[in-house]
């Protein structure tokens, strides 16, 4: 669901308004960008003796593998006459936004100044080495304070060489949401969610997998009532808060039970289901509708929505992990794993999941790929 508040997007947003599908990201840590060669491989047994004769392609013994053919163009120096940003500070930007996904390349072909004072334009071309694979051009420009960039689509993100550590730190100081998994807040996931939004029910799977696949992160529960859209989100979060302040548990035990009941929210029933949900959490359901309607748990929901929007966050439900945000739909699971994993080594913090893990899984099974 999106807000009718925020105006900005941010990261997987810049990725599918840039270039190709991209609800995802690419490597670069330097301006070629290619990967290198595979190494030769060693034969598996020695070659039988021949007797001397002509060569054939019988007696040639193992031949080391040729360097992939490079599939973009060389950028052409003169297209770089902007004085900033960098062509590194590009790259870093670059790998840390796409730098998960190891098949891609990309290669900056031009930074430049536009007619706009101080606005620069960057191009770069990127592909796959995948037969088929086409090149395709992302277009983006440098805002003059250097942190920001515009997409395609209008989309506005976080730019610069550590994109991501502004929200980070951000969200290390204000996200106050009941949490699950590790205290410490090294690597920090924090799901932006608002109880009366059928996406965000979608996702508590996927969440509670998530928790369970990585042990050492931090997993916040992060209100963000969408005002605007839903009619009880505000009062939701409310007793949220108050459900909260009892613990953790307390807090997850009622959000299931209105995520249960959330297709009956509407301003006649919302106290009445409510407070169901407060009930099956253990709470005094009384107790936590009073405090749902004090001046100070108001003053809260306010801010958590403040915190949201400083954050950039305008969708339910957003994933911010370590200051990185990913909507929670639409994003294969394993391609989840793989960003949050990424994120963490960038970070150099330990995620606690294992290779198991993190190894692809098979999709569910279908129609089409059950066993015969």
């Amino acid at each position: 669901m999106k807000s009718l508040a925020s105006p900005l997007r941010f990261a997987l947003a810049l990725a599918a308004a840039f270039i190709l599908t991209l609800a995802l990201a690419i490597h670069a840590a330097s301006a070629q960008a290619i990967p290198a060669a595979p190494a030769p491989q060693a034969p598996t047994s020695q070659p039988p003796a021949a007797a001397p004769g002509p060569i054939t392609p019988n007696n040639l013994g193992p031949v080391p593998l040729a360097p992939p053919a490079d599939p973009l163009p060389q950028a052409n120096p003169k297209l770089f006459t902007a004085a900033s940003p960098t062509l590194a500070t590009v790259n870093s930007f670059l790998h840390k936004v796409w730098g998960y996904d190891s098949s891609r390349i990309y290669r900056v072909m031009a930074i430049e100044p536009t007619t706009a004072p101080n606005v620069t334009r960057v191009v770069v071309f990127v592909t796959t080495h995948a037969a088929d694979a086409k090149v395709q051009a992302a277009t983006f420009f440098v805002t003059p304070d250097g942190k920001h960039a515009i997409g395609e689509g209008s989309v506005i993100v976080p730019f610069g060489a550590t994109p991501f550590a502004d929200v980070r730190d951000l969200l290390r100081d204000r996200a106050d949401g009941a949490f699950r998994g590790a205290p410490s807040k090294d690597l920090e996931l924090v799901e932006f969610a608002d109880l009366q939004c059928p996406h965000c029910k979608e996702a508590q799977p996927v969440m509670n997998q998530i928790v369970q696949d990585f042990p050492k992160a931090h997993v916040v529960f992060q209100l963000f009532p969408l005002v605007d859209i839903h009619s009880s989100a505000l009062k939701a979060a409310a007793y949220g808060i108050c459900a909260q302040q009892h613990s953790n548990d307390a807090f997850f035990q009622f959000a299931d039970g209105v995520f249960d009941t959330q297709d009956g929210l509407t301003p006649a029933t919302d106290d009445t289901l409510l407070k169901a949900a407060a009930k099956r959490a253990g709470l005094d359901a009384d107790a936590i509708a009073s405090c749902a309607g004090s001046p100070a748990t108001l003053a809260h929901v306010n801010a958590d929505i403040k915190l949201a929007e400083d954050a950039g966050i305008d969708q339910t439900p957003t994933l911010v992990v370590n200051g990185r945000p990913l909507p929670l739909t639409g994003i294969p699971y394993d391609t989840l794993k793989q960003l949050i994993q990424f994120q963490a080594t960038l970070d150099g913090v330990d995620s606690g999941a294992t290779a198991a893990t993190l190894a692809p899984q098979p999709p569910p099974p279908t129609l089409n790929n059950l066993p015969n």
